[in-house]
């Protein structure tokens, strides 16, 4: 791994979706590079399909990057070249979107092999090892009661002692099939057949938790210490309250019980090298801890002036020195 303390700049490779079509009014992965290049790193973005193993050697095929917060003149990308991730590049982001599928899993695979001589944010080996709605089992105490299960039996019976549920895909992202059953709801069972018809995964079935409409609090935690946060607020009667089906993002405090959570799960994600974390919170109660590609840093930026990324880049400059 390359030591900071050399005069050469840093090199960054960025595992993303096409940076052409991000949103940067709101996507982290382009405040990253944007704050990369504040620094003077040099910048190069590829796409997860161009990752090769390749005779024991990790290589992409990546272009160098310079970005400008420009809407629709965002990016300018340079010739490609295919750069050896061991030895070419100081640092990669992986950040591309989920789902977190074999796919994913296996990009994850391939990005270990180059530990003790590239640092990945955030450590692939965790990232596989850590889906977004499993880790959270590990504090069980901080949830809203849980059942991860794909037996109809004991969902029913989940059901009957918490009757108001919300059901979830294990493996979703962005609210995708996400359902509310109320009490008096007669559709869990074609729901349930809708699920395992289509996927062999368990699914994940929660109480439900009123105090989602008055807004799901994204906390952003940088090596293991919460940074700050904002509330997303659903549309209207719908429960889901993630930017990508309509919610809305609004400045927010973080209470003792918030605290107390990041307390609980910090050691842990420090840990794990999983320095960049976006964990999301319930009336105090933690539902998902995201380790893939959250999101959330310019809101935070915009409400409260906290520039999480720069927070993040000085974390990656302790790791090197």
């Amino acid at each position: 791994m390359s030591d900071f303390s050399a005069s050469k700049p840093l090199r960054i490779a960025i595992q993303m979706d096409p940076i052409e079509h991000v949103n940067i009014e709101g996507d982290s992965t382009f405040a990253m590079a944007e704050e990369a290049q504040i620094r003077g790193y040099e910048i190069f973005v590829y796409p997860v399909e161009t990752l090769s193993w390749q005779e024991g050697k990790v290589s992409a095929r990546a272009k160098p990057c310079k970005v400008q917060r420009v809407k629709g003149d965002h990016v300018s990308l340079g010739e490609e070249v295919v750069l050896d991730l061991a030895q070419d590049v100081d640092v990669i982001l992986m950040r591309q979107d989920p789902p977190f599928d074999m796919s994913y899993i296996t990009a994850a695979h391939l990005l270990e092999f180059l530990k003790g001589k590239t640092l990945v944010v955030n450590d692939p080996f965790w990232v596989r090892s850590s889906p977004e709605k499993i880790v959270p089992l590990l504090f069980p105490e901080l949830m809203p009661p849980t059942l991860v299960s794909r037996d109809r039996e004991t969902i029913k019976a989940f059901q009957a002692e918490h009757q108001d549920i919300v059901v979830k895909p294990l493996f979703g992202n962005a609210g995708a099939a996400v359902f509310r059953i109320k009490p008096e709801d007669g559709n869990l069972g074609a729901l349930l057949d809708l699920f395992f018809t289509t996927s062999r995964d368990p699914i994940m079935v929660q109480a439900f938790v009123p105090g989602v409409f008055e807004g799901d609090k994204r906390i952003i935690l940088v090596d293991g210490e919460a940074v700050g946060a904002i509330n997303r607020v659903p549309k209207g009667n719908d429960i889901r309250s993630n930017l990508a089906v309509g919610g809305t993002a609004h400045p927010v405090d973080l209470s003792e019980a918030d605290l107390a959570i990041c307390r609980a799960i910090g050691p842990t994600l420090k840990e794990r090298g999983l320095l960049f974390v976006g964990i999301d919170v319930i009336a105090g109660r933690l539902t998902e801890i995201n380790v893939t590609s959250p999101t959330g840093a310019l809101a935070l930026k915009a409400f409260s002036g906290i520039n999480a990324v720069s927070l993040m880049w000085d974390a990656i400059e302790r790791k090197l020195n």
